[in-house]
């Protein structure tokens, strides 16, 4: 049974954060259990703060977060506009604001010093918090993000790809098939990708709908269309490990150079899997990252 905690945000946005297990046991002998209302109190269970990406959701972790919750305390955040969180004007969708939110998020939670494990967009905004922040982040994870500004022709292609969605879609098996099989930028059936959107989508009068506005996501995206982010990745002073789906969008090339870029830089790719890496293959994305997270208490 997933646990909603709120937590306000930078300027007051009301957001939605979510633990998916229960937070590991511990010693009864030294009374330090995590406090059970999810705000700061005492927990020695390590923090783990999950940030999804450009569209996503905090359940988009689930599965994640209830094998982490073994060893971690592990908290997966709605961002602004995303989710049940609340969706602000687009002006209120800056790079500041979400990285302020991690800051308010880890606060209200009591996670921090934390593990931040970010997918894409929540990549950046966890490599960037790290750089501003660097005693309130002991490790961090970078899902198939790229440092390296993508261009302006994405954007056209992103508006594109927005307009050819055929919304309303009457079934949420719609959805699926759409977004899994018949969306033109689906190179083969990709189930994993159909139930991805399918979570994005909420029902209305007329039938299925995204839960966030996609003129605000196409505003969201441009501060890594336009912008390289060289200069803060080589600011994170944490151990980092830089992951990348082997059909994702981060090459090999750039995620190599990244982790050089890097102080404590590691690298790691799952096979078989495209952008959404913890979504795509699950198993995999674990046997990647658990490694690299039980080297930093061992």
């Amino acid at each position: 049974m997933a646990r909603r905690i709120d937590v306000t945000g930078a300027g007051g946005v009301r957001l939605a954060a979510w633990e998916f297990g229960d937070p590991p046991k511990t010693d009864p002998t030294t009374d330090t259990a995590a406090g059970t209302d999810g705000a700061a109190g005492g927990g020695t269970a390590p923090g783990v703060l999950l940030l999804h990406g450009l569209m996503g959701r905090a359940s988009h972790w689930a599965a994640s977060a209830r094998w982490l919750s073994e060893r971690h305390r592990a908290v997966a955040l709605d961002q602004r506009g995303h989710g049940r969180s609340e969706k602000p004007p687009a002006a209120s969708c800056t790079r500041e604001e979400y990285i302020e939110d991690v800051g308010t998020a880890l606060d209200r939670l009591g996670l921090a010093p934390a593990v931040l494990i970010g997918h894409a967009m929540g990549a950046l905004t966890a490599w960037q918090f790290a750089a501003k922040y660097p005693d309130r982040v002991s490790a961090l994870v970078i899902s198939d993000m790229r440092a390296s500004a993508v261009g302006g022709a994405s954007q056209q292609e992103w508006t594109e790809w927005f307009r050819a969605w055929p919304v309303p879609f009457a079934t949420l098996a719609d959805v699926r098939k759409w977004f899994g099989e018949d969306d033109p930028w689906v190179e083969r059936p990709n189930p994993a990708r159909g139930a991805f959107y399918a979570e994005v989508m909420a029902e209305s009068t007329d039938g299925w709908r995204p839960v966030f506005d996609p003129d605000q996501m196409l505003a969201c995206r441009e501060t890594w269309i336009y912008d390289a982010h060289w200069e803060e990745l080589a600011q994170v002073r944490c151990p980092t490990l830089v992951v990348r789906g082997l059909d994702g969008e981060l090459g090999r090339a750039e995620a190599q150079e990244m982790v050089r870029v890097l102080p404590r830089g590691q690298y790691a790719e799952v096979a078989d899997a495209g952008h959404l890496v913890h979504y795509d293959q699950p198993e995999a994305w674990r046997a990647a990252v658990e490694p690299f997270l039980d080297d930093l208490h061992a």
